[in-house]
């Protein structure tokens, strides 16, 4: 029986110990990805490899599943769904809004994840059916209203039939709710929903490393975690992703189903 408590311990060292790189490194050599404005650098690789070594140590029967490498299909395997760096443009430009995100998954659910904001010394963590937590101590999603909502919008940009869908929500989301942000990490975003300081966050398209930990950590903090244009949750695939508070919740897939449409 695997100790998940003793692996979200040992886990979150491995995961600070990634994020106290990035805090610490100023620049990194840059390369080109696939896509649109979509940037890989070598401290990326150089934290995924780390992290790879770490938490196979910790759970050798496990997969690694993760943004810089080729994966394999997605099995009901105890799978470490790992994005090393998160925001990586937010590192290249040093804006100081990226993060580590390390979830765990267990017939493709995720059962435990981590993410770390090392510019902040913020590490939150969830173990499923037990609560979300900041530095251990718990949180939990606002109860603000949609009209005065907070939304966090992600802008998918390596993907152009996607810009007018965003654009569209931008436009909704703040003619309706309250304002929004563009952060830049998906897995900070999430986070910020898992606390409160955001009501709603949304992007149309995101890879399963950039949400996997964020929405256990939503669910666990009371949140709803949806994946509107899917028939279930699939943590193996790419995936719309809209996380809300129950207040806020029927309005905003109202906007993202709407959106859709003008998805060429």
């Amino acid at each position: 029986m695997i100790d998940l408590h003793s692996l979200r311990d040992e886990a979150a060292v491995l995961v600070r110990q990634a994020g106290a790189r990035i805090a610490a490194s100023a620049v990194s050599p840059v390369h080109e990805k696939e896509g649109h404005y979509n940037y890989v650098t070598e401290l990326d690789v150089a934290i995924q490899e780390f992290l790879r070594g770490g938490l196979s140590r910790l759970l050798p029967e496990s997969v690694f599943f993760s943004e810089e490498q080729e994966n394999a299909p997605m099995t009901d395997a105890y799978t470490w769904v790992v994005d090393p760096l998160d925001g990586t443009y937010n590192f290249i430009r040093s804006r100081r809004a990226s993060a580590v995100s390390v979830a765990l998954l267990k017939e493709k659910t995720p059962v435990l994840g981590l993410v770390y904001q090392p510019y902040h010394d913020e590490l939150f963590t969830a173990v499923r059916g037990e609560g979300a937590f900041l530095n251990g101590m718990p949180v939990h999603v606002s109860r603000n209203p949609f009209g005065k909502a907070l939304t966090a919008i992600g802008t998918s940009p390596y993907y152009a039939e996607l810009a007018d869908a965003t654009t569209f929500c931008f436009r909704e989301f703040l003619k309706q709710g309250g304002d929004i942000r563009r952060v830049g990490s998906a897995a900070v975003d999430c986070c910020d929903v898992a606390c409160g300081r955001a009501d709603v966050f949304c992007e149309l398209r995101l890879s399963p490393w950039d949400f996997a930990a964020g929405a256990l950590l939503i669910t666990e903090a009371g949140g709803f975690f949806m994946m509107p244009y899917n028939e279930r949750l699939d943590f193996s695939r790419p995936a719309c992703i809209l996380a809300s508070n129950a207040e806020c919740r029927e309005q905003a897939l109202r906007i993202v189903m709407l959106a859709k449409e003008l998805i060429g």
